[in-house]
């Protein structure tokens, strides 16, 4: 849950915008709660009645219910002030208003009033990240609203304020989102998303025949049976000498070489005579009369005879037939994404076309207003779109077809149109940033309000809030804007469903573990996914920072190391999981 406390001096407006807050919080359909700092010995309940006597008499708690409401009072033995809101009383919620406590560490809303005197909190106060005045400055630090602009207010604290952790009473201010989910809110663990999206996907793509020259990288719509034996019949696996083992007698053999020899496509005599051998290639086929090969550089030749010492068993050095592959036994399942090296065993099959998926079509989107495609359209503080260059490669190296669809402005109308868009010419959607609960967060509020949300809170860093839902009956995966997270959110989540919506399997990445090559400290609440690579001496190193907008970090890393959901202090040497970037098909 996000906390936030709106502090100032009397009279400078603090009431009104809490209340006013509360309103708009709750219009946007999330739960709020609020804690008050009193300032005196205030009573909630009327002296003389039963809830008041039991509180004379003693009592440190008293719980006071009706059909309507109830209420904890709990009696301090000491008369010292609070010094800071009891926020692990509270019920979870999606956001905690505090009004109040100025000395407090909490993020904070300043609120000014300049007919009140407009008094500001102490200067050094570095909790204050925006100001709430009558007279609010047009540029200035920390960034000042108009005391009645509620909505951007409430937009800036959603988007602003980090997560505080319930478990341990102290706010995370860092904006990079390191704090750990509160325990009791619906943030969805990551193993239940995926189980969850598991189920909600299936295969969408049709048919058709492709040569065999073309099936690399694409998945087989069909069960595909082996056509032709391999070998087709029985040969030898070396250059040597063919003969019957039943001839042989003693441990040293003699046998006469008949004339001729068997080679690949060119057979020798129909039968080789009983007590003779035959000169044969590998590959060719056994002529009748031989079950056994002796290796050519362990015989002998003189005066029209071969000698070597009895092998031990027969059938030595020679293929069955139908060992390797056997007419009309299974050869691939329906799924299967047909490899480079699954090419040979289709052709010694017999197999010249194949039936295949159609390419999975998958349209990309990025929003926000910052965002330029080029940097000839680069001015000010535009931001070059680094999503959907990264996402289209992406989706062709998985042999789907991206459609860019370009960027979409912040609005609704313009959200709704690219979702609109996308739903008509592809399978699924990729639509980064808007993602969160701000007031520019189009995405999330369209698919929440007009689309089919079936998770949005995911306990994932880098990655949060991500949406996975449908529009038009389409899937779509809201990714947040920033690069690394919409990376690691497309690899973890989008990867597994897309190869399913392409009528391919459900298949997690292969990880191994490795002793790590750095340390960290790890909150208990989300699964993390750390850029690394590997060193010279096989540990994982990890990239210097977090940070979710840094690109440079998936440039220098190799893979991800995996960090469960539950706290963890790691240091060098102990085991982490590494997940490599082949795992994902990249």
């Amino acid at each position: 849950m996000k906390v936030v406390s709106i502090a100032g001096w009397k009279n400078s407006g603090k009431t009104g915008l809490a209340e006013r807050l509360v309103g708009e919080f709750c219009r946007r359909g999330l739960k709020v709660a609020t804690v008050k700092h009193a300032h005196h010995d205030f009573e909630i309940d009327r002296a003389g009645s039963d809830s008041f006597r039991h509180r004379a008499a003693g009592a440190g708690e008293v719980l006071i219910m009706s059909s309507r409401r109830w209420a904890l009072i709990h009696e301090n033995a000491h008369e010292a002030p609070p010094d800071g809101p009891a926020l692990d009383k509270l019920h979870p919620a999606d956001i905690v208003i505090v009004e109040g406590f100025k000395s407090s560490d909490l993020p904070k809303i300043e609120t000014r009033r300049h007919a009140a005197g407009g008094r500001r909190l102490a200067p050094e106060d570095r909790h204050v990240i925006c100001v709430a005045s009558d007279r609010p400055a047009k540029a200035s630090t920390p960034p000042e609203f108009d005391l009645n602009d509620t909505a951007s207010i409430a937009g800036f604290i959603l988007r602003e304020v980090a997560d505080f952790d319930r478990r341990t009473a102290k706010p995370d201010l860092d904006r990079s989102g390191l704090s750990a989910m509160p325990p009791g809110t619906d943030w969805m663990p990551v193993d239940e998303a995926l189980s969850r999206l598991e189920q909600s996907v299936c295969a969408v793509t049709g048919e058709e025949i492709v040569d065999l020259a073309a099936a690399e990288g694409r998945i087989l719509a069909q069960p595909v049976p082996v056509l032709r034996s391999s070998p087709p019949a029985m040969n030898s696996a070396v250059d040597g000498y063919g003969f019957r083992y039943a001839d042989l007698e003693g441990e040293s053999c003699r046998l006469a070489l008949n004339e001729g020899r068997a080679a690949p496509g060119a057979p020798a005599i129909d039968r080789v005579p009983a007590g003779h051998a035959v000169r044969i290639l590998t590959g060719a086929v056994l002529p009748e009369g031989v079950d056994t090969v002796m290796l050519d550089e362990l015989a002998e030749l003189s005066s029209g005879a071969v000698t070597f010492r009895k092998p031990s068993r027969p059938g030595l050095n020679t293929r069955k037939r139908g060992e390797d592959l056997r007419r009309g036994e299974p050869l691939f399942a329906a799924g299967r994404l047909v490899r480079s090296s699954d090419v040979a065993s289709l052709a010694a099959a017999g197999h010249t076309r194949l039936p295949v998926r159609a390419r999975l079509k998958v349209a990309v989107i990025s929003t926000g207003d910052e965002l330029v495609s080029t940097i000839g359209d680069a001015s000010g503080n535009a931001v070059l779109d680094a999503n959907r260059p990264m996402l289209l490669t992406l989706l062709s190296r998985w042999g789907y077809v991206g459609k860019d669809l370009g960027l979409a402005g912040d609005t609704g109308e313009a959200v709704r149109d690219a979702l609109d868009k996308a739903s008509q010419e592809a399978d699924a959607i990729l639509i980064s940033g808007g993602a969160s609960a701000g007031d520019e967060d189009h995405v999330s509020q369209l698919l929440t309000t007009e689309g089919e949300i079936q998770a949005w809170r995911i306990a994932v860093k880098p990655g949060r809030p991500l949406a996975l839902a449908k529009w038009c009956g389409r899937p779509v995966f809201g990714l947040p804007g920033n690069p690394v997270a919409a990376f690691v959110c497309t690899l973890i989540f989008a990867r597994p469903a897309l190869n399913v919506l392409a009528g391919g399997g459900w298949h997690p990445p292969t990880g191994f573990m490795v002793p790590a090559a750095f340390s960290k400290r790890k909150k208990a609440g989300r699964r993390e996914f750390i850029r690394a690579r590997m060193n010279p001496d096989g540990g994982a190193e990890a990239f210097h920072s977090e940070g979710s907008g840094l690109t440079s970090g998936l440039a220098w890393s190799d893979g991800l190391v995996e960090l469960e959901d539950g706290a963890r202090d790691i240091g060098p040497g102990d085991m982490v999981r590494y997940i490599p970037y082949s795992s994902f098909g990249i």
